[in-house]
């Protein structure tokens, strides 16, 4: 069969528009500036969940992109046994699996519950190094099951996909990206909803240089901690020597710690939208060194719990803000607020340890909201 040269143009044409949207957009800001991932690697298409977790896992540098859902929910079969209902066993409380006798351990007075929990949700695929991960259009999706990027990964970038589904009604249930031990990892554009326990975790291990960009976190559930519906495991950052950029994020429907932040942890949290907390946004544990600038808190309650064990600067005013130029090569910008609690500390000691690092930019808060709302989580490059 002959085909005419002008059908070949095209398809070749075609072709090529394909590839070449097949690509990591726009760059990591912050602190992990310079990410590569799986570079100029050819892209490789997935089609069933065990090609996924090969692709994630094995040695090469990998583009993966995901153009539909991969559902691990059943794929790992399912455990029944005694858990805990720490918070009660009302139809909106969470209960708790036992894991690492947490139960038995920690919560020895919360009553005894039958739990059963799909097996998939409690350990996430391992990412190794040189990887990027990409969701075509918004078709991009992993259901039932999380991340892992632990024991030396590096040079890893997430982006334009969702993570969902994790056992949501059980603590303990699963987590949708774990770090632990890793450096230089851009988690961009990704969504996070109906997650068993955190959204985002940093270990106690060092995670070093982490970026975590343009993501929704989503914290409607039929469950929570706090028996509301809102989710109270948010982010938590761990680490002994983490350096992390939060910026563009929307982070919504939460309870609290989205973050917590203690350990070694420096975070700088910027142009960041929470929306409807009905507990607390920051927890600043000890060792947990926060700058926050540009960011909008609407109907939050508490936007940091009480007490602050580790370092805060809020950018509360222009005046305190000009400390910020010495270490930042510019002014840090203020906060914006309604219908929220106070988040008022300018403990400038902790600016000193931005320097010569590479920080993002900040703009002022008057368009973080619609920006936010527009670009944030898969879908949304």
């Amino acid at each position: 069969m002959k085909y005419s040269t002008s059908l070949l143009s095209a398809a070749v044409v075609a072709f090529a528009s394909t590839a070449a949207a097949i690509s990591v957009s726009g760059a990591a800001e912050g602190f992990a500036q310079g990410v590569t991932g799986g570079g100029d690697a050819t892209a490789v298409y997935p089609d069933t969940i065990d090609e996924l977790v090969s692709y994630l896992g094995d040695s090469e540098p990998r583009v993966i992109v995901l153009s539909k859902t991969f559902d691990f929910t059943g794929s790992e079969g399912t455990s029944s046994e005694t858990g805990c209902a720490p918070w009660g066993t009302g139809s909106g409380c969470q209960l708790a699996i036992n894991a690492n006798d947490w139960c038995t351990n920690y919560e020895a007075d919360a009553p005894s519950v039958s739990v059963e929990y799909d097996n998939a949700g409690t350990l996430g695929i391992t990412v190794a190094s040189d990887k990027t991960l990409l969701g075509e259009g918004s078709s991009g999706a992993i259901k039932g099951k999380g991340l892992r990027i632990v024991s030396g990964a590096s040079n890893i970038i997430i982006q334009n996909v969702a993570i969902t589904d994790l056992n949501p009604q059980y603590v303990w249930g699963g987590d949708a990206i774990t770090l632990n031990e890793c450096d230089m990892v851009w988690i961009d554009h990704v969504t996070t909803a109906r997650i068993g326990r955190q959204h985002i975790v940093l270990g106690t291990q060092a995670d070093n240089r982490v970026t975590i960009s343009n993501c929704y976190i989503d914290g409607e559930s039929d469950w929570s901690a706090t028996c509301d519906g809102y989710h109270y495991w948010g982010i938590y950052l761990d680490g002994s020597n983490d350096m992390v950029t939060m910026k563009g994020n929307y982070i919504f429907h939460t309870s609290g710690r989205s973050p917590k932040v203690q350990g070694n942890t420096l975070l700088h949290a910027v142009n960041n939208y929470w929306y409807d907390n009905s507990g607390h946004a920051f927890e600043i544990g000890s060792g947990g060194y926060v700058l926050a600038e540009g960011n909008v808190f609407q109907n939050i309650a508490a936007v940091v719990e009480s007490p602050i064990d580790g370092a805060l600067f809020t950018a509360p005013n222009d005046s305190a803000n000009q400390a910020c130029s010495s270490y930042l090569g510019r002014a840090c910008e203020v906060n914006g607020f309604g219908s929220s609690g106070e988040f008022n500390q300018a403990d400038d000691s902790l600016l000193s340890k931005f320097e010569g690092k590479n920080v993002a930019a900040a703009t002022a808060y008057g368009d973080v909201v619609s920006s936010v709302t527009a670009n944030a989580g898969q879908g949304h490059l």
